[in-house]
């Protein structure tokens, strides 16, 4: 890599190579040098951004956890009949998803090894109740069935929508976003509504 390509170098570009880089190795099975390798840049370079590769993985997963958690925060999440909330909530899981793949990847991929990846799975586990609870509302007006146990629903939505990562690329042309999320509404809700 030249000079001049070195010196573009930013906290954010960095993030982007080191999460390529741990989704590829494992965090686990990637050291500083990977790090550096990957980037262009020698090790002192990516301390003088960051105290070393845990910041980096806070940083990626936090980014994806603030996304999801985001999605809570807004107003449709946030107002209406629960079901329907519960409808844009998953819709807009995917889309988040798609817009975040990599950071989201990483996320689904972290096993609770360090500080950082321990403090992502239990955020992770805090996203899905808030989740279960919109789902757990929607059965009590009696909107969703209530013959399926809330765990396990959330457990299933969550793995349709969580396996994205494992077969979507924007650069490969197929369904986009828009048509993905559709259909993981439709499925999803096609099931879970009560009928009549």
């Amino acid at each position: 890599m030249t000079a001049a390509k070195r010196d573009t170098y930013t906290p954010e570009t960095l993030l982007s190579v080191a999460v390529e880089v741990f989704i590829q190795r494992g965090y686990d099975g990637t050291s500083m040098e990977h790090l550096s390798k990957a980037a262009g840049i020698s090790k002192s370079s990516i301390y003088h951004h960051v105290a070393g590769k845990e910041e980096l993985l806070r940083r990626a997963v936090s980014r994806a956890l603030d996304g999801l958690f985001g999605i809570l925060d807004e107003e449709h999440a946030r107002v209406g009949r629960a079901v329907e909330r519960l409808e844009y909530v998953t819709r807009r899981m995917v889309e988040v998803l798609i817009a975040e793949l990599p950071y989201v990847t990483l996320l689904l991929r972290v096993r609770g090894n360090t500080g950082t990846e321990r403090w992502a799975l239990e955020r992770r586990r805090e996203f899905d109740h808030r989740v279960a609870d919109l789902l757990k509302a929607a059965a009590a007006d009696g909107d969703v069935r209530g013959d399926i146990e809330v765990r396990l629903a959330t457990r299933l939505v969550f793995g349709m929508i969580n396996s994205i990562v494992e077969w979507y690329r924007p650069d490969v042309r197929g369904a986009g976003v828009q048509e993905i999320a559709d259909a993981v509404v439709q499925l999803v809700f096609s099931g879970l509504r009560k009928e009549g």
